[in-house]
Parts: C-alpha cells; sequence; structure tokens
C-alpha cells in the first residue's frame, strides 16, 4: 500500500474541483472512513459505487430457503438450500444496496485554514475486494485538525464525485493533551431510530471527539449473509445512511469486529455451521479487513497524548472452540496476543491505560452465555486477565457485545468495566433492569446509547471521565477517575 508520505513529500498546490461541484459517477454512496490514526499517520478508506445513493427502501429482497432442522435441533442448525432472488434481479438489485463500480481514486489533505492540498497518485479500486481503496497517509502532524477530500474518476479518466470531511491526529506522547474519544456496540441490521440511520451519530458528533471506536456487532450477517456478495451487502446498507456518512467523514475511528461481524453468534475458527451456506468464517475475516481501515493487525495499541493509551483487541481470530472444557490452555486472545497485551500495557507510562474489548472481562453476563470472558467457559483466563489488570493503578476495561450499558466493579480484584450499550434502544434488551446486582454494578440501564471518555488535567493532575450517554446525547451517569488513585471522586 502506497503511503503519502512516499508519494510526496512536499506540500504542492493543486487545484481540485470545490466541493459540491456537479460531477458525474463513479459515486461514494457509502462515504469514505478515516481510521488508524496516529500522531503522524492515518488510513483513508472509500468505496466506488455506481450511484450516488444507496437502493431505496421499497426495492426487491432476497429470500433464504433452509432444510426442516432434525429432531432435536435447532433453527441455526439448519441447512441452507438456496438463496432465492426475486425474478431477474442480484445483490446490486435488492433494497438499500450500493453496487459497486470500476474506477480510480485519490486521497487530498491539507491542514485546516491551509491553502494548499497534499495529493497522492490516483488509484484503482480493487473489483475483488468490493471495489474499495485504502490510502496510509504518513508525514503528518500531531493534535492537528486535516481537511480531507477524496476524488473519484470514472476508467475514462472523466472526473467523478467528491467528498469533503477532517479528521484530527492524535496528540503526541509528552502533549498533556485534553482527549476526547466515544465507543458504541451492536448497531443491528434493522434497528435504526431516525429517518437518516442512527440518532448516536449525530449525538456523538456534538462532542467533537478525537476519535470513536466501535466494539463489534456492526453489522449482523446471521439471517442473511449465506454469500460473499450478501455479506457485502450488510456493509453497504449499514453505511449507506446519510448518518454514518457524515459522522465517519468527520471523525477518525477504530473498528474491532465480533461474531456478528465476523461469521455468525458466538463462532470461532473450526466451527462448523451449514445454516451460514456457502459463506465461511474465514471469507468473514476478509471482508471486515475489506470494509474499514485496518492496518497490519486486528489487535493494536494507540497513544493519545501524555495521559491516556488505549488497547483494542482481537477476540474471534486466535480462540478456542467455545464447548471445550475450561482450563490454563482454553483462550478467547490466544498465546501470543495476550503475551503482546501484558507486555505493552506493563511498559506504559500513560496515567490511564484503557483496554478497549469486543466482549466482557468482568460482567456479570447471563448464566446461560459461554461466549466471553465473564462467562464460566472462559473463566481460568478472565481470572487471569482480571488480576493481571487490577494490578495496574488506573487500568480499566470498555467493553460491547452486552445489549445493555452498565459499569461494574468485579467483587474479587476491583478491576472496573463499562458496558457501551447498544446503538439504539430497540437494540437493546437480554437483561432486565429488575436483575440489578449490587456486587457488581454501579450503574445499570438497559437502553441505548453509547459511552464517552475524557482525559483532561485539573490542577495539574490528570483525570479520566466516562459518561453513559443515551441516543440523543443526555448524560445517564458519570464516574471519575483521578490519577493515582482507584476510586470515585
Amino acid at each position: 500500500m502506497k503511503t503519502l508520505g512516499s508519494l510526496l513529500l512536499l506540500v504542492v498546490a493543486s487545484n481540485p474541483l470545490p466541493a459540491g461541484a456537479e460531477r458525474s459517477g463513479p459515486y461514494q454512496a457509502t462515504g469514505f472512513k478515516v481510521g488508524e490514526v496516529t500522531d503522524a499517520s492515518a488510513i483513508v478508506w472509500t468505496r466506488l459505487t455506481l450511484r450516488e445513493t444507496r437502493n431505496p427502501a421499497d426495492g426487491p429482497m432476497v429470500a433464504i430457503e433452509y432444510d426442516q432442522p432434525a429432531p432435536g435441533e435447532g433453527r441455526r442448525d439448519r441447512a441452507v438450500k438456496g438463496v432465492v432472488f426475486p425474478d431477474g434481479t442480484t445483490v446490486g438489485d435488492i433494497r438499500y444496496a450500493a453496487p459497486g463500480t470500476d474506477g480510480d481514486v485519490r486521497v487530498l489533505i491539507k491542514k485546516q485554514g491551509a491553502d494548499a492540498w497534499r495529493e497522492t497518485d490516483w488509484r484503482s479500486v480493487d473489483p475483488l475486494r468490493d471495489f474499495t481503496r485504502q490510502f496510509t497517509l504518513d508525514n503528518l502532524e500531531p493534535n492537528t485538525r486535516y481537511d480531507v477530500r477524496v476524488e473519484s474518476r470514472g476508467v475514462d479518466g472523466t472526473a467523478g464525485a467528491s467528498l469533503d470531511g477532517t479528521f484530527r491526529t492524535a496528540p503526541a506522547a509528552d502533549d498533556p493533551a485534553r482527549v476526547v474519544f466515544t465507543v458504541v456496540t451492536g448497531f443491528g441490521n434493522d434497528d435504526e431510530d431516525s429517518p437518516g440511520g442512527f440518532k448516536i451519530h449525530k449525538s456523538m458528533a456534538e462532542l467533537d471527539p478525537n476519535f470513536f471506536a466501535h466494539t463489534g456487532d456492526i453489522i449482523y450477517y446471521d439471517r442473511l449473509a449465506k454469500t460473499v456478495e450478501l455479506a457485502r451487502y450488510h456493509w453497504q446498507k449499514m453505511y449507506g445512511w446519510p448518518n454514518a456518512v457524515e459522522f465517519h467523514c468527520n471523525t477518525s475511528s477504530f473498528f474491532i469486529k465480533d461474531d456478528h461481524d465476523t461469521w455468525r453468534d458466538d463462532c470461532w475458527p473450526t466451527m462448523k455451521s451449514p445454516y451460514m451456506g456457502a459463506f465461511t468464517f474465514r471469507q468473514g475475516q476478509a471482508i471486515f479487513r475489506e470494509q474499514v481501515p485496518m492496518g497490519a493487525l486486528t489487535y493494536r495499541t494507540r497513544r493519545y497524548g501524555k495521559d491516556l493509551q488505549v488497547w483494542l483487541v482481537e477476540g474471534r481470530d486466535y480462540r478456542s472452540a467455545n464447548p471445550l472444557p475450561d482450563g490454563p490452555d482454553k483462550t478467547i486472545w490466544g498465546e501470543e496476543q495476550k503475551r503482546w497485551f501484558k507486555q505493552t500495557l506493563a511498559a506504559s507510562d500513560a496515567p490511564f491505560r484503557v483496554l478497549i474489548s469486543p466482549t466482557p472481562i468482568v460482567g456479570p453476563d447471563r448464566d446461560t452465555k459461554r461466549d466471553n470472558h465473564s462467562n464460566k467457559n472462559f473463566q481460568h483466563e478472565g481470572d487471569e486477565l482480571r488480576r493481571f489488570l487490577a494490578d495496574q493503578n488506573n487500568a480499566i476495561v470498555i467493553c460491547g457485545d452486552r445489549h445493555w450499558q452498565y459499569m461494574s466493579v468485579d467483587p474479587e480484584t476491583g478491576l472496573r468495566e463499562y458496558s457501551c450499550g447498544p446503538a439504539s434502544d430497540v437494540h437493546a434488551g437480554g437483561w432486565r433492569q429488575s436483575d440489578h446486582r449490587p456486587d457488581y454494578h454501579k450503574f445499570l440501564r438497559v437502553k441505548g446509547g453509547f459511552l464517552s471518555a475524557t482525559v483532561e488535567r485539573a490542577a495539574g493532575v490528570p483525570t479520566l471521565t466516562l459518561r453513559f450517554h443515551d441516543v440523543d446525547g443526555r448524560v445517564a451517569f458519570e464516574d471519575r477517575i483521578t490519577a493515582g488513585a482507584n476510586q470515585s471522586d
């Protein structure tokens, strides 16, 4: 992958067409995303589409045919017999699809307020990767807001549509800068709560976060994604919503995958499932990296100024099968990732060290679940991680996966965990407000929304404030941690 720094070392003059000027296709109906931002680099992802917007909601829809389940088998054990399209249609014709198209793209950036743009070479999108292209930008300045423009052109060289946005680089590791970030989980395929998609995109944007982290379950493959083409369709539908396009063009992101955006509910690499048809776990792994800005590894750590470092971990690629007996060899993270995590976290001098996990470490979770570290099926590794994290001053966990918001404190170790909650109220559930656990819960809310975190200094002392928001952005609960202490103010 070429980088901006290797293509262009100096700022040069360029004359891009003004934003909003009339152009024909190709288009970018699913927007662009800026991700994996550091104090000196970023990755820009985009995808070329045939039309300016995705298909309307009243279009044709595919149907899935299954074999009848055998006695004693559940709905998700049925084998797929076939995928049925209305006569004469394909995936690109169904409702909410945004079919891709060939063409070239380039990225232009400039520091906000500057006149001259830096530009990459034109690169063709890859039809084998859903007509996407990713650019790595380097030689950026820390804690700086950049304007970014993604331009397109057709295969014949004619100018296509462009999109404008902004992003901010991370503060340098010695800069005690104020940092705000937001975290969400669980969007669902039909759980939107506004005409533009999800309310929380606009609510989060009002906080002007330095970055956004998605803990996974971005889309849900389970019911419909029985082929690679239908799996990609889920991404087109989700990121064709206007609220999502606007948010991601103006906020940098980190993406973590979980079960539903890897393959199916509670999945692991060796799992077999005729319920998923021709679509495989390995294909799901590849499509995730195709659809979001992503570097070399899906587990990584990022420093955001002097006072904050975050870790984003991989919970699907290295895990043992859920039904195996628990013990020292059973794992969700895998030994290599776990060793990396412990070494890098212990070596960090950041006052606040935040693990952003796709699944819970503390819980509590439902007794029927067996897919995460707060469940008995992975208790051995869960105990190991809880003890390790509790021994690190001001290390906390932010998790996704659970469809309710909570702040829990592990009664054995004192480790804090903040479950960000689902993206909409209609997607909330799986727990009852009346099942409040006073031995764990300091806060419980079975509704949708998001979590925000603010790192700043008060009288020269670093503080971390975590706030649970509802879908409209209103604060429902707040917890504040002061560097050097393990108790709320």
